[in-house]
């Protein structure tokens, strides 16, 4: 796969993202941008768990089902589940079946509800400052963890969320905007100013 592809459009793009017109979409409009709703933090927390072991192309072509089968990512709504909701996720082929996965998306669900500033501000604790990060040249450049990412799954399984290790922690900073790994010469890479 290519660093940098140019796209129909003339925008030069991180090349992953020239893969499939869902990767375009989710490139262009979501990663790396900035999100501090806890509902959408919560939806990708959960998302990046259940994504752990597949590819991201499978979560986002299900998201539309994830988002029906957990009453659109509400903490407070998923926390009520209990097990007839567990068997309904597990027949639900929609979604990713995988039991360990749904009961942590619940039990993250009452973790997040037990924060007493909300998920947001925890999440965003852990960004680094981005004057103190290079910005990735090359796929090569974009670690798979930081020392940020596994503070931030150290502290959030502590809290008693599951699933949340250095590399799915690292994905959601991604995801959320927490870093910008967008390559130098991508369109939407943000720039860096110096302080």
């Amino acid at each position: 796969m290519e660093d940098i592809i140019v796209g129909a459009d003339g925008r030069p793009r991180c090349g992953w993202a020239g893969a499939t017109e869902i990767y375009l979409a989710y490139h262009d409009d979501e990663w790396g941008v900035p999100q501090h709703d806890d509902v959408r933090l919560f939806e990708k927390l959960c998302l990046e768990a259940f994504q752990s072991g597949l590819s991201w192309l499978t979560i986002l072509r299900k998201r539309p089902a994830f988002r029906s089968a957990f009453a659109g990512f509400d903490p407070e709504l998923v926390a009520r589940f209990d097990d007839a909701d567990v068997r309904r996720l597990m027949a639900d082929t929609g979604i990713v079946r995988n039991r360990a996965k749904v009961e942590a998306a619940i039990a993250n669900a009452r973790a997040a509800l037990e924060l007493p500033d909300g998920l947001g501000r925890l999440l965003w604790s852990f960004a680094p400052d981005p004057a103190t990060r290079p910005r990735p040249v090359s796929f090569a450049d974009v670690p798979p963890t930081s020392p940020e990412s596994t503070a931030m799954a150290k502290d959030l399984r502590r809290r008693g969320f599951r699933f949340v290790g250095p590399t799915t922690a690292y994905a959601l900073m991604q995801s959320c905007g927490l870093v910008d790994d967008h390559l130098v010469d991508c369109w939407r890479a943000a720039p860096v100013t110096v302080r």
